[in-house]
């Protein structure tokens, strides 16, 4: 019979639906059994019913993030992931999944843009999408829902802040900063490392003997990341190293790591006279000063753990040096020569250098 076919001892039956190719397992291994469930999809079709959202049974975005949430256990995504599904089912919690299209989606994109950046909402967004990928893959979702979701473009990011602080300003807000607050600074812009990596930083992390600190689960991406350590930062953890008895680097008076430092930082910037300044923008400032002092974005881009290069391509502007230093570098291995106003071009060599260039004609 057209349409039936075996893959092994199970029959598979392959229909159209308003012209699109179907397949499924017909969960048998009597062949009158699948001509019969060939049959009844024939007819389904002919009444133009989708077969992904006939079988599929009804499932709340709530249900769907418990199941996600326990994937992202078994694969050690980063805790801000649990966040954002958190927040996407206090507002979408109660809506079947098959009912997500574009229009809920970006109604709520609008209504998070008055507390939210547009970045963040794309995340939460992100996450939302691939959710309901997981949900197709594990039999839970129709594609059709997978499709109408994925209409959904992503909003327009404002990335051009970049503020960072001179080698003065930074001298200024470590002398501002209390006693408990000043080493954590000190950390952040000696390895551009994130406020949580910093705040949740163990001494197993950190190796003075091969001089790096190890960032693995506890990045935001949660990808593994070596960073060195620096002559200051060594004095740093070797005065700190009193206290390796404990599991955290940075503890409070009970022991506890921080959990927060905002309002001490935000008052050794006033104190310091530094305005509009986060803490995430020392992170900016140490990638700002590597690549003006000449080194290589993909040296950066690892050291600060981005995925990509396009992230790390919004400090390329600060290192106009980079052009010079090319042009140079050509400069130096073809030397341009000029007589009777005819320019030619001259390799250089041991026998013409710059020094002993000759003039050809």
């Amino acid at each position: 019979m057209l349409g039936l076919y075996k893959r092994g001892k199970v029959y598979w039956i392959a229909y159209s639906v308003n012209g699109k190719r179907y397949r499924e397992s017909a969960c048998t291994t009597v062949k009158r059994e699948a001509e019969y469930i060939l049959t009844c999809r024939r007819k389904e079709a002919k009444e133009g019913i989708i077969p992904e959202l006939n079988k599929i049974k009804d499932c709340k975005l709530s249900e769907l993030a418990q199941d996600y949430l326990k994937w992202t256990e078994r694969q050690r995504v980063h805790k801000t992931k649990k966040i954002w599904v958190k927040q996407l089912v206090e507002h979408f919690g109660d809506v079947n999944v098959k009912k997500l299209n574009s229009r809920s989606i970006e109604q709520w994109q609008s209504k998070r843009l008055k507390y939210n950046k547009p970045s963040t909402v794309n995340r939460l967004t992100g996450c939302l999408k691939h959710m309901v990928n997981k949900g197709v893959e594990w039999g839970m979702v129709a594609e059709e829902t997978l499709k109408r979701v994925r209409m959904v473009k992503p909003l327009a990011e404002n990335n051009k802040r970049l503020r960072f602080l001179t080698i003065e300003e930074c001298n200024t807000l470590l002398d501002c900063c209390a006693p408990h607050l000043k080493p954590i600074v000190k950390v952040a812009l000696n390895t551009g490392m994130r406020r949580g990596e910093i705040l949740s930083l163990k001494w197993e992390q950190v190796d003075l003997s091969h001089g790096f600190i190890l960032l693995d689960e506890s990045t935001k991406t949660g990808e593994r990341r070596e960073i060195p350590i620096n002559t200051t930062l060594e004095y740093l953890f070797n005065d700190l190293s009193n206290n390796t008895q404990r599991e955290y680097v940075f503890v409070d008076k009970d022991g506890n790591p921080y959990k927060s430092v905002k309002r001490s930082f935000a008052t050794a910037c006033r104190k310091a006279g530094i305005l509009n300044f986060r803490f995430h923008d020392q992170r900016h400032t140490f990638a700002s000063h590597l690549v003006m002092a000449g080194i290589d974005l993909t040296s950066v881009k690892e050291l600060l753990g981005h995925k990509s290069l396009t992230m790390t391509l919004r400090y390329a502007h600060l290192a106009p040096g980079h052009k010079r230093r090319a042009v140079n570098t050509l400069d130096a291995m073809l030397q341009y020569t000029q007589e009777a106003g005819c320019d030619k071009i001259v390799p250089v060599t041991h026998q013409n250098s710059p020094k002993h260039a000759a003039i050809h004609n």
